[in-house]
């Protein structure tokens, strides 16, 4: 099974003006549905049932405190000028306390043998884009510092991915909440 570990997000004043920001902008890209928003924290690929009951394991030994994001400005990868992902960012504190729980996470997962490939950078995917759209930079400058709201962080999830010609279903496989 395909699985990453994330923190959703939930509130919904903050997925109605990400809905609307997607509405509004007009550009040949998929929208991430409103249910799949989400840090990923790591991305951990195809498991078995049996490294998935370690990973389990493992994540349940993590404790945190709950803070707050606020969601601020867009951005895009691999730039503006070749963007292939559109993303949201956050406010620096609420964005080095994902960061600082995103290593958590390497931490108890590296001696299963999961470490990521890349730094954990606080965003949410809200485009996906498959073909050549070319610079947006002077369309998504206007947003660099729009505010989409704010949200709690106190639990992070194990999901599973099963990718369909309809885009991804995420499912949850376990929930770690905030303990401290």
């Amino acid at each position: 099974m395909r699985t990453f570990v994330a923190v959703e997000i939930s509130n919904h004043e903050v997925i109605s003006s990400i809905k609307k920001f997607q509405s509004e902008i007009n550009m040949k890209a998929k929208p991430v549905e409103p249910q799949n928003l989400h840090f990923t924290l790591q991305f951990l690929g195809e498991i078995s049932e049996e490294i998935s009951q370690k990973i389990k394991q493992s994540l349940r030994t993590i404790q945190f405190s709950s803070f707050t994001v606020n969601f601020k400005g867009v951005g895009a990868f691999p730039k503006m000028k070749f963007p292939r992902v559109i993303w949201i960012g956050t406010d620096n504190v609420g964005g080095n306390a994902l960061v600082d729980l995103a290593k958590k996470v390497e931490n108890v997962l590296s001696p299963l043998g999961f470490s990521s490939d890349k730094p954990f950078k606080s965003h949410i995917t809200i485009f996906r884009i498959k073909n050549k759209i070319g610079d947006i930079s002077k369309e998504m400058e206007k947003f660099r510092s729009f505010e989409f709201g704010s949200q709690e962080i106190s639990n992070i999830k194990l999901k599973q991915s099963v990718l369909t010609p309809q885009g991804p279903v995420y499912s949850d496989l376990e929930e770690i909440k905030a303990t401290i």
